[in-house]
């Protein structure tokens, strides 16, 4: 049996693809923010009650965490492209960062992700992979267009390794800061001072 009484059974045969209920939940947090997210509201959205929707995620935790993984895995297409571009270093460079940083205060992306920072306090050690996993797929983006800027002499030689995690506490800061809608600075000027930081660390030596 299915959580509510419902058989399993007929609970998938009933049930929309998981797809569907993830964008439903995506579109939920952009429009009315994480509070307006509740598994009942969101089974009206697809047509499920909330004991299906238990069933296939088990917790509020699990859909939140399967939601922010449906997103990234949309925004990773959009990643590997731009580290695809011909073309200098340094612009794929400036496309990686406009694409880490939130749009706009409550953004909801980056509201999802903080959700499940806040969440990770209570997370279990698979759940901490998975989000371990998020984050790794990012940071070894950053360290390959940077081994390759080094290598073909539009950077200088630096440890990618350690400028990579430098630069990503810095988006992360700074993002946070406009995901939570906090007066310190635009977007804008936002990716102006991580500009200024990416070529203060990276301008390659006078001659």
């Amino acid at each position: 049996m299915a959580a509510g009484g419902v058989p399993v059974r007929a609970a998938r045969k009933n049930a929309p693809p998981r797809e569907d209920v993830l964008v439903a939940a995506m579109a939920t947090i952009a429009e009315r923010g994480l509070e307006g997210l509740t598994m009942a509201g969101l089974g009206r959205e697809v047509g499920m009650s909330s004991g299906h929707l238990l069933y296939y995620f088990r917790s509020k935790d699990e859909l939140l965490l399967q939601t922010l993984e449906w997103s990234e895995a949309e925004l990773g297409g959009a990643r590997r492209a731009l580290l695809a571009r011909r073309g200098p270093v340094a612009e794929r460079l400036q496309a990686y960062v406009d694409l880490y940083v939130p749009t706009q205060a409550r953004d909801p992306h980056w509201t999802l992700w903080l959700e499940v920072w806040n969440r990770s306090q209570n997370a279990g050690p698979q759940e901490r992979d998975r989000q371990a996993a998020i984050e790794g797929a990012w940071h070894r983006d950053l360290v390959a267009l940077l081994a390759e800027g080094i290598s073909r002499g539009e950077f200088r030689p630096v440890d990618a390794e350690r400028v990579a995690t430098r630069v990503r506490a810095l988006l992360d800061g700074f993002s946070i800061q406009l995901a939570v809608g906090l007066p310190t600075a635009s977007r804008e000027e936002i990716l102006e001072h991580v500009r200024e930081y990416l070529s203060e660390a990276l301008a390659p030596y006078a001659p």
